[in-house]
């Protein structure tokens, strides 16, 4: 209480006085004019009342015309004619629940015990004028948006005796003291600190001397009731003189809460800065839906001042479908008191043509008696944030579209597909339509596509796809037909495009359905590949620089998948060459044999790999089966394999044994990875070197030579797996075949095995990619082989398929080859077979035979034939070879002769000069025969020709025009 001194005389602040002075004017027309004009009703019946207007009785009216109230503390000192009491006499309504009612709360506290300071009796509590008593009634209130409702406002009396005679309900409230302890208390003592109360006892003296008093008081509240120590408070006190009924002197004051004032004081200032100095547009709009009033910001962005935007409503800021559904939300927060925010409204500024946005809040304002006063709008202009936000969505869609266009483009390595794949990503999330054009060098399969300077070189549409009902290019030049090829003119956009390689505009034909076609050349790795178009029709957005770049972007990776798909083409193509010329083509036939194979290369995307099989024909009706497999895989492993092939079939034909022929084989693989070749591998050996990995070829093989006349098969392994027979009626079983070296290895003999195979057995020779992978060791795909060989009677395609379903064929882990023969040996019937001495008329005996054989076999076409050649070889056998000389013919699908005779010395054939008289019968054997040659055996050799049936479409050769050519 020491930092705010009493005041016992007038305020020194004027502002403190005048507030002071507003405050008690107001809570005397409210508080006196609302119940302290009969602040104590008297009861019905006193003789000292005269019947007035009002329900309660008023002040009487004597001859004088001077009213007096008749309890203390009742009057305000004003004259009869003072009009808070006529606000009494007339009922106004002259406050409110908050502190008009003072006088119905000092009505309330007034009654004191018997004995009292005033000697007052006890009264009767107002009745309603059907006898009901009032209670706790107010008996009036004040009008909406009075000061009352927000300041708190309190009154009691002090008796002549300096004590308090009447206590308010409100200064209950303020003080926090009951009637029954104020009632007789001293205020002096009870709210004025120690060294204060000197001083409020002078000016309280003075006061009932009849002098009024104002000011700011600080005060103690008295020791709380249950003996605490009080708080403290300050309390603007205005003081009036009053006078009892018994002509002593009184005084009513009336206490407002300082705090209160200085907290509205402190909220106002706070709502003006608030709503004036807002960066935001600020409105307040009544109930009418106009403008109550409006900040500066608001003023400053719709032009004019403040005060010229009061009285408005928002049909006057936004069109009118925009202000038509905000009057809407401002009529339902109005009736429902809910709570907009973040509504987005479009409109124009004055001066400007550019759309706004801008977000608003809005929310009911209320008085301090809760009745709904106006709307409050809050308005943010967030049209630099719709725009960021678009851009925002932009880049987001367009990072959806390259990713989407990553994971769809280019799954599959065809041009077509790929061009398609993207058309499907862009339509219609990025236009409406477009096309794809390609190179058509570049689907030719041109190592570079052939572009020409000028761009207008020839190109096949290859895609094309539209979101408009599958509309072409309406407006503009005839449209291009899918797989058509054509060109575009030098002076077009596309063709620059394509020359330059940079996208360019397409204007738009004026009536057409296109409004913007982007042209964006297809580049990957420097090179163009085509051309991609895209347009939107009218209505939509057209192309900016962002959605130039992004076309840009989707036609590089699409052209980037394209070229990889030509690389892939390319390869492919001559992956499909390479294995055609590394496998036999077509179906495989031999004499004797009928046989089935087939091949799966362990990579699908080179189709080419180290394993492969070979079916060579033979003289004498034999046949050669062949299937290796070298160690790696790929193009490195295939290469390998085709000079293995090659050599294969060399050494074939030269008729060596198996076992020969593999040796053989063996060298070569040595030399396979050496630049001289075998003799270098050999001398490179002799050197202790670190071996080169890389560079070591090592490959296994089985030979097999089978004679279709003996039925017997002679067979050499190099480390293959061993073929597997079925012989009718038994169950698969392997053949014991000594395995080997590998080739490459060297150092160790081939063995050989001959196997007398019965009438429709059933060879299979194989590589280890069909028995053999990580999940199915060797030994359990073997006995699976074996197993799946159930019924050797079925066509050997059906076994061929059977044996790849039931075994683990799709591994991809290495290639697979599987060939398969069925024995059918050639006849009897179809062999003549005789011994000839060595004499001088075995040459005629010799055609003898030969004339009655074929005569025999219907073939007499090639008798004379025949005979002369049959005549010239037994007629070298005589003069050249050893021993006895056997003739034998063979029929199949050709006719085969052979002579054989003990002798070493292979036959050569020589071009006789003209004058030679001999010489010239291996020349003509040449010339009459299909083929010919000769072969070691065991016991000599042999000497054979081959002559075509005459049914097999190849002419015969007339004798005596070869005799001729021979001269």
């Amino acid at each position: 209480m020491s930092e705010i001194p009493a005041k016992a005389t007038e305020s020194e602040d004027p502002s403190d006085g005048a507030r002071a002075g507003a405050a008690g004017d107001s809570a005397v027309a409210g508080a006196t004019g609302g119940a302290m004009g009969d602040a104590v009703p008297r009861p019905r019946g006193d003789a000292r009342t005269e019947p007035t207007n009002t329900p309660w009785g008023g002040a009487p009216s004597g001859p004088s015309g001077d009213a007096r109230p008749r309890t203390t503390g009742a009057s305000t000192g004003s004259p009869a004619g003072d009009p808070a009491e006529a606000a009494t006499e007339t009922g106004t309504d002259a406050g409110t629940d908050t502190g008009a009612d003072t006088g119905a709360d000092m009505h309330r506290a007034t009654a004191k015990p018997p004995g009292g300071p005033q000697g007052g009796t006890p009264v009767e509590p107002p009745v309603e004028p059907s006898g009901e008593p009032m209670g706790d009634a107010m008996w009036q209130s004040s009008p909406p948006g009075s000061i009352y409702d927000y300041i708190k406002v309190a009154s009691f009396s002090i008796g002549a005796d300096g004590l308090v005679d009447q206590w308010s309900l409100r200064a209950e409230q303020l003080f926090g003291i009951s009637p029954e302890r104020a009632l007789g208390m001293d205020p002096i003592e009870a709210f004025f600190e120690p060294d204060q109360r000197e001083r409020g006892q002078r000016k309280m003296a003075e006061i009932l001397d009849g002098r009024e008093w104002t000011g700011v008081v600080p005060f103690r509240m008295p020791v709380a009731e249950d003996g605490g120590p009080g708080d403290e408070g300050l309390a603007e006190v205005y003081v009036m003189p009053t006078t009892t009924e018994d002509g002593e002197r009184a005084a009513v004051c009336i206490v407002v809460d300082v705090r209160t004032l200085r907290s509205i004081e402190t909220d106002l200032a706070a709502s003006q800065s608030i709503f004036g100095q807002s960066p935001f547009g600020f409105l307040l709009i009544d109930t009418d839906l106009r403008v109550r009033r409006a900040n500066k910001r608001f003023a400053s962005v719709f032009g004019g001042n403040v005060e010229s935007h009061r009285g408005r409503t928002v049909h006057d800021y936004l069109p009118r479908s925009e202000a038509e559904r905000v009057a809407a939300t401002l009529r339902r927060v109005l009736e429902t008191g809910d709570s907009i925010t973040d509504m987005h409204v479009t409109g124009f500024v004055p001066g400007s043509d550019e759309r706004r946005h801008w977000s608003i809040n809005l929310y009911r304002v209320h008085s301090g008696s809760g009745r709904p006063i106006s709307i409050a709008w809050l308005g943010t202009d967030i049209t630099s944030r719709r725009a960021a936000a678009r851009e925002a969505a932009s880049a987001r869609r367009n990072l959806a579209l390259l990713n989407e266009a990553g994971a769809r483009i280019g799954n599959s390595l065809d041009l077509e597909t790929t061009a398609r794949e993207l058309l499907d990503v862009v339509v219609p999330g990025f236009c409406d339509l477009a096309t794809v054009d390609l190179y058509q060098g570049l689907l030719a399969g041109d190592e570079t596509p052939r572009a020409l300077a000028d761009g207008s070189a020839e190109l096949r549409r290859v895609a094309f796809a539209s979101a408009v009902s599958d509309a072409p290019f309406i407006g503009g030049p005839a449209p291009v037909a899918v797989g058509a090829v054509h060109h575009y003119p030098f002076n077009s956009p596309c063709a620059d495009a394509l020359r330059t390689a940079r996208p360019q505009h397409v204007p738009a034909e004026d009536g057409g359905l296109i409004q913007s076609t982007l042209a964006v050349p297809m580049v990957a790795h420097d090179t163009v590949v085509g051309l991609a178009q895209f347009s939107r029709t009218k209505g939509s957005e057209p192309f900016g620089d962002r959605d130039r770049a992004l076309a840009v972007e989707l036609a590089a990776r699409a052209a980037v998948c394209i070229d990889n798909a030509r690389l892939y083409r390319r390869e492919h193509e001559r992956a499909l060459i390479l294995q055609r010329s590394l496998l036999p083509p077509g179906d495989p036939e031999a004499s004797g044999l009928d046989i089935a194979c087939r091949y799966l290369p362990g990579n699908a995307a080179t189709e080419v790999g180290g394993d492969w099989f070979d079916v060579i024909e033979l003289p004498g009706h034999r046949t050669a089966l062949v299937v290796g497999d070298v160690m790696g895989r790929g193009l490195r492993a295939a290469v390998a394999m085709g000079e293995l092939r090659t050599a294969v079939r060399t050494l074939a034909l030269l008729d060596l044994e198996p076992a020969e022929v593999l040796s053989a084989l063996d060298e070569i693989a040595r030399g396979l990875g050496t630049p001289g070749g075998v003799q270098q591998a050999t001398r490179a050996a002799r050197q202790p070197r670190d071996a080169d990995l890389s560079e070591v070829y090592l490959a296994t093989c089985v030979y097999a030579v089978y004679d279709s006349v003996t039925r017997r098969c002679t067979f050499a392994n190099a480390g293959h797996l061993p073929p597997v027979l079925v012989e009718p009626g038994e169950s698969a079983l392997m053949l014991d075949v000594p395995p080997g070296m590998p080739l490459g290895v060297g150092g160790e003999p081939f063995e050989e095995v001959e196997v007398e195979l019965p009438e429709g057995a059933l060879l299979a020779l194989y590589t280890d990619g069909l028995v053999e992978s990580r999940d199915h060791p060797l030994d359990e795909g073997l006995q699976a082989f074996v197993g799946a060989l159930t019924d050797p009677s079925r066509p050997l395609e059906d076994v061929c398929d059977h044996v790849l379903n039931t075994l683990d064929t799709h591994h991809g882990e290495d290639d697979i080859a599987l060939l398969m023969a069925r024995v059918q040996g050639l006849p009897a019937e179809s062999v003549g077979d005789w011994t000839l001495p060595r004499e001088p008329r075995s040459v005629g005996r010799a055609r003898e035979y030969a004339r009655t054989q074929l005569t025999a076999w219907d073939l007499e076409p090639l008798v004379d034939t025949a005979e002369l050649l049959v005549s010239e070889l037994v007629t070298n056998a005589l003069r050249y070879g050893e021993g006895e000389i056997r003739l034998r013919l063979l029929l199949d699908r050709t006719l085969v002769c052979e002579v054989w005779d003990a002798g070493l010395v292979q036959p050569r054939r020589r071009r006789a000069r003209d004058t030679d008289e001999g010489g010239r019968g291996l020349q003509l054997v040449g010339l009459l025969s299909a083929a010919w040659g000769s072969r070691r055996t065991p016991r000599g050799k042999t000497v054979w020709f081959e002559l075509p049936l005459p049914d097999g479409g190849t002419p015969l050769t007339d004798p005596a025009e070869a005799l001729l050519s021979l001269f």
